[in-house]
């Protein structure tokens, strides 16, 4: 039996619709959709035309449907996770990586201020306060988390859909710790408290809508922090030199 045309326009429809919030960010991968009833209500279609809608999503790769319902798909994972363990191998990643970060978090911040609208001002200033308060509290976790936020934030201002999926694959593996150990960091009290202001200084600079300022602080951000990660690593470096050598006597013979 062929399906209603206007049915399968209807379908159609719908799936544009949520393929649209997909692509915009709205929806984010790994999002668990509502379920198939609360769906259909708050769209305001039948259920039919969702599960059709839903199908044609899930051809297309954008959902994956289970027993617990469809969520968005993971559609970056092919690419990101074999790339992570070959950046993980090699020890000049992390340098290219905040290379790499700060020409992409620049154009972000500076297109974020010029941007951004209202809402996502004020989401940005939320979450500046959650680190102030992770921060007072002494939440290494909290505040590495808020970090993460702040700077998924600021690429959905920057309405570049580019710098959206592209940075938001980055940072699942930044929380990974792909390139560096970030609670580890974090739990430095002079670091953190510098980062504090660091935040502060761009996502401020993006609230107030100063592009120049918002992209002078961005830049000493990854400045800093490429500094911090590269000191880091030469600490435990030599004081894995220094083990090896007071353990030499279990590898000699006497």
């Amino acid at each position: 039996m062929i399906e209603p045309l206007r049915t399968r326009k209807l379908a159609e429809t719908i799936a544009e619709h949520i393929e649209r919030m997909i692509l915009e960010g709205v929806l984010r991968p790994g999002e668990k959709l509502a379920s198939e009833r609360d769906l259909a209500e708050r769209l305001e279609v039948s259920r039919p035309s969702l599960r059709d809608a839903l199908q044609l999503l899930e051809n297309r790769g954008l959902l994956v449907t289970g027993r617990e319902g469809a969520r968005v798909t993971q559609f970056l994972a092919p690419l990101t996770d074999p790339l992570a363990g070959l950046l993980q191998s090699s020890e000049r990643v992390t340098g290219d990586y905040f290379e790499f970060r700060a020409a992409v978090e620049a154009a972000a911040v500076v297109a974020a201020a010029e941007r951004a609208t209202g809402p996502e001002r004020e989401a940005i200033a939320r979450c500046l306060e959650a680190m102030e308060a992770a921060h007072a509290a002494e939440d290494a976790t909290q505040e590495a988390e808020a970090d993460i936020e702040l700077h998924r934030l600021v690429y959905e201002a920057s309405h570049n859909l580019v710098i959206l999926h592209v940075m938001r694959a980055f940072s699942e593996m930044l929380r990974r710790d792909i390139f560096f150990n970030r609670i580890k960091l974090f739990s430095q009290p002079d670091f953190r408290a510098a980062l504090l202001a660091q935040h502060q200084a761009f996502g401020r600079a993006v609230i107030a809508g100063e592009p120049e300022a918002a992209e002078r602080a961005i830049l000493e951000h990854m400045r800093y922090t490429g500094a911090a990660v590269e000191a880091s690593r030469r600490d435990e470096a030599r004081i894995g030199l220094a083990v090896r050598r007071l353990s030499r006597s279990t590898l000699i013979a006497g």
